[in-house]
């Protein structure tokens, strides 16, 4: 599976179908919510790369919070401290850092 398709698959797991756990191959990682702000969360692992997935914060002001208050499910993935892409119902988005990390398609 190739890292565009590995953020689909965990936005589809743990937004779109609500699991507590995202299986990728086999290995499974916990989806936690934080309790303060009620988003959802999964760390994982994509060969070397630590890559960590947020729900988008509906109360923020950014474009994406006015998409998730319309009901869109987005979630925000960060790998080496830069949000690197998102996926917005189901549709991957890469951010310049992609690039700037070198990271693979």
């Amino acid at each position: 599976m190739t890292l565009g398709e590995t953020l689909i698959s965990v936005w589809q797991q743990a937004l779109a179908d609500g699991k507590e756990d995202v299986q990728l191959e086999r290995e499974s990682f916990p989806v936690t919510v934080f309790r303060a702000k009620n988003l959802r969360s999964v760390e994982f692992r994509y060969g070397d790369l630590l890559i960590v997935g947020i729900e988008q914060n509906p109360k923020t002001e950014s474009r994406w919070a006015a998409m998730a208050r319309e009901g869109k499910r987005i979630m925000q993935f960060r790998s080496a401290g830069r949000y690197v892409a998102n996926v917005c119902e189901g549709k991957l988005l890469r951010y310049p850092a992609w690039a700037g990390l070198e990271l693979p398609e």
